[in-house]
């Protein structure tokens, strides 16, 4: 009889805490849950600055931080906006033909689109008047324009953000030449995925390739990440009837349809995806861009929701649990070029609070059974 008893109430403490664990993820989801951790990631983010405001790092973080501005509708996060533009004097970075250095301007003319105020553009407009003027100078592997694959995140849709918003064609087209000039020198037909960059490109030229410990090529994490994301951006600007806009379209679904067999059982993406096993740990900025880019494609109709809706979930959650008990992101990966840098819970960067705050902003959107 007490083995009975014993057992039947092992069974109820299961199924508790099954229902408990059910009403905590349902909460995740909530429109004010999700609010609640952006805005809180978002300010532990702001009172621990990093890096110049016009740099990379942060030109992803503020994309992030005017998508919560977007979903919250914070006073106070258009304020630190407003404070981050005015401290850069609305300009790019001084490296005319870096993409690192344009990646900020998308918050710009986002911004600028809510005000009309010209200071908020006036700058990079300038700047891209010298672009298109100045041949770019080729050295070492840096054989084009984009010649790394996190630069499909930083430059192509401030190009196409500003050609829009001026009604300058040249602009979409200028993009459709350089990503393409990438596209064929890092797009991995194989896989579908990117190398970071031409030393990472397995040819009959490079007869000595960086491989991972179990013999696979390199795909690092962050780096397709950024490719995917910069493809959303690029898709939500584009008309529909711009005549490029199903390369765009074919390289996100091939990107998207890749991805989702490289996730894992936690939710998350490791910082090598072909050798996960080497790589233990969820790593946030990469598994935010993926989560932000999947949920997106959802949101608009281009990617099925009974394929990938269940990704997304399963990414959300893990992604929450990297949030640290200071309302921090954690386990990110620190700056580098490949997968090889150590993290762990106490690794943040900016851009990977700008990741989560992306993934956020689609999240919500999401039309869940409740």
């Amino acid at each position: 009889m007490k083995k009975i008893i014993f057992a039947f109430v092992a069974m109820l403490l299961l199924v508790s805490m099954a229902i408990a664990g059910n009403k905590n993820e349902k909460k995740l989801f909530a429109d004010k849950q999700i609010k609640k951790t952006m805005l809180k990631a978002l300010n532990w983010q702001l009172k621990h600055p990093k890096h110049q405001l016009y740099d990379w790092t942060n030109g992803a973080f503020y994309a992030g931080v005017f998508a919560a501005y977007e979903t919250t509708g914070s006073p106070k996060v258009w304020d630190a906006l407003i404070e981050m533009g005015e401290a850069n004097e609305w300009k790019p970075g001084p490296r005319l033909k870096h993409a690192d250095d344009h990646v900020i301007c998308q918050t710009y003319i986002d911004m600028y689109r809510l005000t009309r105020d010209k200071k908020m553009i006036g700058p990079f407009a300038e700047t891209m008047v010298k672009f298109k003027e100045t041949p770019f100078q080729a050295e070492g592997i840096q054989k084009i324009t984009w010649w790394w694959c996190d630069a499909l995140f930083m430059a192509p849709a401030a190009y196409v953000k500003l050609g829009v918003t001026l009604k300058e064609d040249d602009y979409l087209e200028m993009t459709d030449k350089l990503w393409k000039e990438c596209y064929d020198l890092l797009w991995d037909e194989d896989n579908h995925l990117y190398a970071r960059d031409l030393s990472y490109v397995w040819t009959a030229d490079n007869q000595d390739p960086k491989k991972e410990a179990n013999g696979e090529k390199i795909f690092w994490s962050r780096g397709n990440a950024w490719v995917i994301g910069g493809l959303v951006r690029i898709l939500k600007e584009l008309p529909q009837d711009y005549p490029n806009r199903d390369f765009y379209i074919q390289n996100y679904k091939e990107m998207a349809a890749r991805i989702v067999e490289l996730q894992q059982e936690d939710g998350l993406w490791r910082a090598s995806l072909l050798d996960p096993d080497s790589y233990p740990g969820g790593e946030a900025s990469g598994s935010g861009f993926y989560t932000y880019a999947l949920a997106w494609g959802i949101n608009n109709g281009i990617l099925d929701s009974e394929t990938y809706l269940p990704v997304v979930k399963k990414a959300w959650i893990g992604l929450n649990g990297l949030i640290q008990k200071d309302d921090r992101v954690g386990w990110c990966q620190p700056i580098g070029a490949d997968p090889r840098k150590n993290f762990s819970n106490e690794s943040w960067e900016v851009f990977g609070t700008g990741a989560f705050l992306l993934a956020g902003s689609e999240v919500i959107k999401l039309k869940l059974k409740q």
